[in-house]
């Protein structure tokens, strides 16, 4: 059973000088102190970005970014901050302040590496369906997965190499996730979140974590139940003959009952892992293992009737979003308590951020004057995943690495076990103002790149929500400058 961590509070208001104490007091493999704060120096590369979701160190020791909202793959020199337009994607549907546009990208291992061979690109991005708006949503969201080849004499993708993978997928203002990465036998896996569905202006409206698809679904390129999911699909958009026949169904499907995962990489042994936004309480940190159904909407977190209770608003027939309630599920809403949910397939979280009692106030008082109560939750948003495998900064080896979007915070996540399940931490560095949005890491494994966003809502000083953002659309960066 999972158990509220300590001082909840102050674990959420960490700020730099508590950080290195926490890092101070926790011993490295190497039986040394791990780096603190103090060890770093913070600059900023660039600014002026839209948005910048993915970022990924190069093999043309250039960092590649894509920009949500303006459907840019942008290329920066991590010496300089000098910038270079590498694509621009027309038609990208990009609603400001929300969560679809141009998402996430892998880089083929071969691009610039093998002369004329597999020198691809893949995109994940929403656009408009131009068919019927699905739940009378004024709009048909849709996302695509695309390949875009690399043009080595111009230094550009291509943008008449489309090749399209995937397309059709239901996507939202809400709960995209888009996250992509390329596992080590050459598939491809995607998280594609919830929709939103069940809470805010999307309250009344089906959620289909728990859906699975049917084979007619499946045989028709019908991908309604690819919500709440991570996907794994050959490079050619094709379903992989070893993907897990879930419900007598093989299709893209990995694993479901997902919320928002919006971090996916390969940890310890190539396992795959995922950071995941919980509702009001309970973010996690996953291990993603093949048919496994990760609970949502029936389950938070650990299945121990904690602080939360499945209200389906959908079910309810005189729903409307503006009767949602984020801290009151009516007695017409039908309710679930978690204990009552079973699957053989649940798969519950590594690490949960955070989990409090029943009757926990998560109205939070410093939150009172803006009125963005959610900002106070006992949450931090984590945005992305990392692992960081490197002997460079001391005590890191075996490490996550975890932005967060509400607190402007890394978090060092270290792992302590040979089968990459036990996960210490959170331990917070390089705090700001900022929402961050992901990282990478230079190839001598002493620079953390940050993303941040252009705008949105972040934890400020005052422990309130503030619009006013230290570092918009920039990418920020903590280079460790201590001694081995």
């Amino acid at each position: 059973m999972k158990t509220a961590p300590a001082a909840l509070g102050a674990a959420l208001l960490l700020l730099t000088s508590t950080a290195a104490a926490a890092f101070a007091s926790n011993d490295g493999d190497d039986g040394g102190p791990p780096a603190v704060e103090d060890d770093f120096t913070r600059d900023i590369l660039t600014t002026g970005l839209s948005d910048p979701f993915e970022v990924i160190y190069g093999p043309d020791d250039m960092l590649w970014i894509t920009e949500r909202t303006s459907g840019e793959v942008t290329r920066v020199d991590p010496e300089t901050g000098e910038t270079s337009l590498a694509l621009t994607i027309p038609g990208v549907l990009a609603t400001p302040g929300e969560q679809d546009g141009l998402l996430g990208m892998v880089l083929h291992p071969d691009l610039l590496e093998k002369k004329n061979r597999n020198q691809y690109v893949f995109l994940s991005y929403t656009y408009d369906g131009e068919g019927t708006p699905p739940e009378n949503e004024a709009i048909d969201r849709r996302q695509r997965i695309a390949r875009y080849t690399w043009d080595a004499e111009d230094e550009v993708l291509d943008p008449d190499s489309e090749e399209v993978l995937i397309d059709g997928l239901y996507a939202s203002d809400d709960h995209n996730s888009g996250r992509m990465i390329l596992a080590p036998d050459g598939k491809l896996l995607y998280t594609i979140g919830d929709r939103g569905n069940l809470q805010d202006l999307n309250a009344c409206k089906v959620n289909r974590a728990q859906r699975l698809p049917t084979q007619d679904e499946v045989d028709d390129e019908n991908w309604i139940a690819y919500q709440g999911k991570s996907l794994r699909l050959n490079q050619d958009g094709t379903i992989p003959r070893d993907n897990p026949r879930i419900d007598g169904v093989r299709s893209h499907v990995f694993s479901y009952g997902h919320r928002n995962p919006q971090g996916l990489t390969l940890g310890p042994d190539d396992q795959v892992y995922s950071s995941e936004q919980g509702p009001k309480s309970d973010d996690e940190l996953n291990l993603i293992v093949a048919g496994g159904n990760y609970g949502w909407p029936n389950v938070a977190g650990y299945q121990d009737d904690q602080a939360y209770i499945f209200g389906d608003w959908s079910a309810w027939e005189d729903c409307t979003p503006e009767q949602y309630n984020a801290f009151e599920i009516p007695d017409t809403v039908p309710q679930l308590q978690e204990s009552e949910f079973y699957s053989p397939d649940f798969q519950p979280p590594l690490r949960t951020f955070y989990t409090v009692p029943t009757g926990h106030d998560f109205s939070g008082e410093a939150c009172e004057p803006s009125g963005f109560f959610f900002i106070c939750y006992p949450t931090v948003a984590p945005s992305s995943l990392e692992f960081y495998d490197d002997d460079a900064i001391p005590g890191w080896e075996n490490s996550f690495l975890m932005p967060t979007l509400k607190h402007g915070t890394l978090y060092r996540l270290p792992v302590f076990d040979d089968d990459g399940v036990r996960i210490d931490g959170p331990l917070p560095l390089f705090e700001t103002v900022n929402r961050y949005r992901d990282t990478a890491v230079s190839p001598d494994g002493r620079t953390i790149f940050v993303a941040t966003d252009s705008g949105g809502l972040a934890r400020g000083t005052n422990g309130d929500a503030t619009t006013e953002l230290q570092n918009p659309g920039a990418i920020l960066t903590f280079t460790y400058t201590g001694t081995d």
